[in-house]
């Protein structure tokens, strides 16, 4: 299930970065007393009570655009508060309530969407000062009084994103969908897949780059499963994106990857594979997901006798750290091989969440061990004592060993290629952690 997703709004430079960076608990945003200083959507995973949600930190206003910036500031907040379930609306103590505040209040207000209102820079936490009572002119609520700089008050906040958090939902029917993110730059054909897997336009279908502006979610069922494909908006490269509305898309396109099960990683045949896509497979490679690359578009490709293989070979030499990724040539106009998508999604998606018995992957181990010996550093030589499943999507194995030191790269990467070798774990990333075990 998707984690929910908390905003933080609110005018530049009132410490939103600051505020942020505090709850994830590590430098993430960049902080500098300067307005609007985070160009880059920023978020991270955050946990308090036992609940994980996605923490976002909006940038503030840039004064990149030809708009005004109370224009600017609409658009900004309509995002956040579209994407958010829970939105922390962080204003400024020491500045006190300006018209912008009131302006956002009002949308806020609107959306019928739970707010938290933070009043920052409050570094005397002892009287209540007199200025915290405009803040209640905002008509949302009594605003909780903290000091992200001195982590004076947060914990109220957690408190109160816990409480408004949605509910879990334990839903059976839930986990039998498969969440399906179609990912790739803008233009390769993402919205043409989803128009034709559904058999309607239910997605904006252009040749201007970039016309997806929100990830959008399409429930579709038939005889193989029932499925959401989520069409996000492409990623472009970073020098490439100036307005604040194409930055909110990448971010979309980014939280997208991490609710799906499945990524399909578009590519344009025409073009094959660039250094964009490098970054974008490498996103959902990180995340953890199930991928596919699908080549869109063979239809309008060239070809001759050997022209698929070398094709294949090429695009495995640039995306060589998703080797384990299954490649499909479709296309998305003409219907050309869409059809064998849903096998190939619910193979992938069942080895991400493929569990290994204990015993059976120490015969694995103890077998690879038997093939080639462990290394050796200085006359010390590497043991390995056994392995077990530690969590599945992606699988992540824990191997105990007598010294992490001796646990070399290329040896963690041939116990990958046994365990692949022995399970299949086709289109699913491959994790191993290292624990020492003492004695023996």
């Amino acid at each position: 299930m998707s984690k929910p997703t908390v905003a933080i709004v609110g005018r530049p430079n009132v410490g939103k970065s600051t505020f942020f960076n505090y709850i994830v608990g590590k430098r993430v945003s960049i902080v500098e007393d300067t307005p609007g200083v985070t160009r880059d959507r920023v978020y991270a995973e955050g946990n308090w009570r036992g609940r994980s949600f996605t923490l976002v930190d909006t940038g503030g206003i840039e004064p990149e655009s030809d708009d005004v910036i109370l224009s600017q500031m609409r658009e900004q907040a309509n995002l956040a508060i579209a994407m958010a379930d829970v939105i922390i609306f962080v204003t400024d103590m020491k500045q006190g309530v300006t018209a912008a505040d009131h302006d956002i209040a009002l949308m806020l207000k609107k959306s019928k969407k739970p707010v938290i209102l933070v009043c920052n820079k409050a570094d005397n936490y002892g009287k209540v000062p007199d200025e915290i009572y405009e803040f209640y002119n905002l008509g949302l609520g009594e605003p909780y009084r903290v000091s992200a700089a001195n982590a004076i008050g947060i914990g109220d906040v957690l408190d109160a994103i816990y409480d408004n958090l949605p509910p879990v939902n334990e839903g059976e029917d839930d986990e039998e969908v498969i969440k399906v993110a179609i990912i790739g730059k803008p233009n390769v054909g993402k919205s043409s897949l989803v128009n034709k897997i559904l058999g309607e336009n239910r997605v904006i279908v252009s040749n201007i780059a970039g016309t997806t502006r929100d990830a959008i979610d399409s429930e579709f069922e038939n005889e193989y499963g029932k499925y959401v494909f989520i069409d996000t908006a492409g990623i472009r490269r970073k020098s490439k994106v100036s307005e604040n509305l194409e930055k909110y898309s990448v971010m979309r396109s980014l939280l997208a990857v991490e609710r799906a099960d499945v990524c399909l990683l578009m590519i344009d045949a025409n073009e094959g594979v660039t250094e964009q896509d490098t970054k974008i497979a490498g996103e959902a490679h990180e995340a953890g997901k199930g991928i596919i690359i699908v080549v869109n578009k063979w239809d309008e490709y060239e070809k001759d006798n050997g022209t698929l293989e070398q094709y294949k070979k090429d695009v495995y030499n640039k995306l060589s750290y998703i080797s384990y990724a299954p490649i499909l040539f479709i296309s998305a106009k003409t219907g050309q091989r869409v059809n064998k998508l849903f096998e190939m999604i619910n193979s992938v998606a069942s080895q991400n969440a493929l569990r290994v018995s204990t015993s059976v992957l120490n015969q694995v181990l103890n077998e690879a061990i038997a093939i080639v010996q462990p290394p050796t550093d200085k006359g010390k030589r590497l043991r390995l004592f056994y392995m077990t499943q530690a969590s599945t999507k992606p699988p992540t194995f824990v191997v105990f060993v007598n010294d992490k030191d001796l646990f070399h790269f290329s040896y963690e990467r041939y116990l990958v290629n046994q365990i692949r070798k022995e399970f299949g774990l086709v289109g699913t990333p491959v994790r191993i952690i290292v624990r020492e075990k003492k004695g023996e």
